[in-house]
């Protein structure tokens, strides 16, 4: 098995039951400026959040909730179908001052390798399949941005954490954009949607479609996230949606 670093714990009264099976793992950033702080808030009963670890910038993990019980991590979420994200996943908060005027520092190695072994762990107890291994921002794409471009989902699935698709041909297609609309866009939402991605399936390339190829782009084509559906990014989402299902 993996030799991890012992787990610290911090025992958080914010939780309850879950309503259905494990099947995500749910990545976060804290935006704030120290893990110390995140820790306060994420056991405090007044904030009314929590995850079930955290690991800091020298990679020790700490362990708030248990893995069998329901953490408030994910808030107004969606993904595959589902509504109560939270109590289909695990959640990892990232001690991480998250985006200042819009950029991101790089996650430090030690915080990188102890996320690749709790994840690694994680997944081999619970059915969580590599397109289950997702952002805050994949489950939450009006509201959310982390964890980030910053971080390095290539890397995680090279080491069996989550799904990544290299070396993609690049399909010749238009480019859709905000209020397109037509059969590609509807192609597209219907790709999305059976990836997991919570989008309305109209055949309208509106805000909330628009949202969902950003938090799409955010994790897996960090080059460039403008919502807009190149034929890199409608490439990568039929891409990855084969290789989900297959």
């Amino acid at each position: 098995g993996i030799v991890m670093a012992p787990i610290a714990s911090c025992p958080s009264p914010n939780f309850d039951s879950r309503r259905c099976p494990v099947s995500l793992l749910i990545l976060h950033y804290t935006n704030m400026p120290s893990a110390e702080q995140a820790l306060a808030r994420l056991c405090d009963p007044a904030s009314k959040v929590s995850a079930h670890y955290l690991i800091d910038r020298q990679g020790q993990i700490t362990q708030m909730v248990d893995e069998g019980a329901r953490a408030w991590h994910a808030g107004v979420a969606h993904w595959a179908g589902l509504d109560d994200v939270n109590s289909a996943s695990i959640g990892i908060e990232l001690d991480h001052v998250g985006h200042v005027d819009g950029h991101m520092a790089a996650y430090p190695p030690l915080q990188m390798a102890a996320l690749v072994d709790l994840s690694r762990d994680i997944i081999s107890r619970h059915p969580i399949a590599p397109a289950g291994v997702l952002g805050h921002s994949d489950v939450a794409p009006m509201r959310k941005i982390d964890p980030g471009e910053a971080l390095d989902w290539r890397q995680l699935a090279a080491q069996g954490v989550g799904l990544w698709a290299d070396n993609v041909p690049v399909e010749n297609v238009d480019t859709l954009t905000l209020n397109t609309e037509g059969p590609a866009v509807a192609a597209l939402q219907k790709t999305l949607a059976a990836y997991g991605y919570g989008v309305v399936q109209d055949g309208v390339y509106g805000p909330q479609t628009q949202a969902v190829v950003r938090a799409f782009q955010r994790h897996f084509r960090a080059q460039k996230i403008d919502g807009a559906a190149d034929g890199q990014t409608q490439s990568l989402i039929y891409a990855l949606c084969r290789l989900a299902v297959s």
